[in-house]
């Protein structure tokens, strides 16, 4: 359903970049599914990292990853396209990237510094991730529906390690998004003292603060899953749990895709941009409502006031997953 590097085909072809990280990929699911649906005759290709493949056969659509980094220039292989679409920002860097390619036709934000995007839809400030980039396309004659968020669960045996427990994910992409580890430790102990499993998730860079939450919470080493799955396995995991808990990073927007309940802290960014849609109601976000710098080393203020028992509480608050996807894990 999708591979690293094209195949040689006669077939008009799409480009879209997103050559971000997780959380974004999860984001943009719903314009992606837009896309495939309005050029069904089109080899899809999507730049993206890599290591993305895997939830974007989850995704579904038919997408071929093309490996890319962000904001670099794209290969040679990938000239020439019939459409290419800016999911990336709002330009100029990543209108140009694409527009190197010499694609047939550009859909994209308007920039002021790209006349190629003159007429295109205008960027506001403030809108949510998701439906920022469901209503360029709509604006572009793509109808996008915001609320296609979900993608399918891993295929296989459930994650052993999670099924039917709490997963808490204490890591960021920066401190300024990671509460402290000595809160996450705590709040590990109040689930296990309200007869919960716990398991602890994270990137093999994650190890060492995934191992200081299990030993602070005296939970057992084989509770410390960081490091030790791909993204694959990751995906199953959240699929597995019956909760999670984490900072506003990329788990939370498995956990929305996935339909797994979950407490999310939100720090210097809002939630109203980046948190799960209120329409979601099986998700709590725990938020001061003040904004500060997402790539911050330390903590946010903000995030910093968000205390252990409002955490537990959250946690207590959350529904229980239905009957059947109990039973069918």
């Amino acid at each position: 359903m999708a591979a690293v590097g094209p195949d040689a085909t006669d077939s008009p072809r799409l480009l879209a970049l997103r050559a971000l990280g997780l959380g974004d990929l999860l984001t943009a699911v719903p314009a992606l599914r837009a896309l495939a649906a309005t050029f069904p005759d089109h080899r899809l290709e999507l730049a993206a990292p890599a290591a993305l493949v895997p939830l974007v056969e989850l995704a579904g659509g038919g997408w071929h990853v093309i490996d890319t980094a962000p904001l670099a220039t794209l290969g040679i292989e990938l000239a020439a396209p019939d459409v290419a679409v800016n999911l990336h920002g709002r330009g100029p860097q990543s209108h140009r990237v694409l527009l190197d390619a010499r694609p047939q036709r550009l859909i994209a934000f308007e920039h002021p510094d790209v006349p190629e995007s003159r007429g295109g839809p205008a960027w506001r400030a403030g809108e949510h991730e998701v439906l920022r980039w469901c209503r360029m396309l709509a604006e572009s004659g793509v109808p996008a529906d915001p609320e296609a968020l979900d993608v399918e669960r891993p295929r296989g045996p459930p994650t052993r390690a999670t099924r039917g427990a709490t997963l808490v994910h204490p890591g960021a992409a920066s401190g300024g998004r990671r509460w402290p580890v000595e809160r996450f430790a705590a709040v590990v102990g109040a689930e296990l003292d309200a007869g919960r499993r716990v398991a602890v998730t994270g990137s093999h860079a994650e190890r060492a603060l995934a191992t200081r939450v299990v030993t602070l919470a005296g939970l057992p080493p084989s509770a410390n899953l960081a490091g030790s799955t791909d993204l694959r396995g990751l995906a199953a995991a959240v699929a597995g749990a019956d909760r999670v808990v984490c900072g506003d990073t990329g788990v939370a927007h498995l956990a929305t895709a996935l339909g797994t309940p979950s407490v999310v802290l939100f720090g210097p960014t809002s939630p109203e941009e980046w948190g799960p849609p209120p329409s979601r109601s099986i998700h709590r976000v725990l938020w001061r409502g003040r904004r500060g710098d997402p790539h911050a080393a330390e903590p946010h203020p903000g995030l910093a006031e968000i205390g252990v028992e409002e955490v537990v509480a959250a946690l207590d608050e959350l529904p229980g997953r239905p009957a059947a996807e109990g039973a069918s894990r």
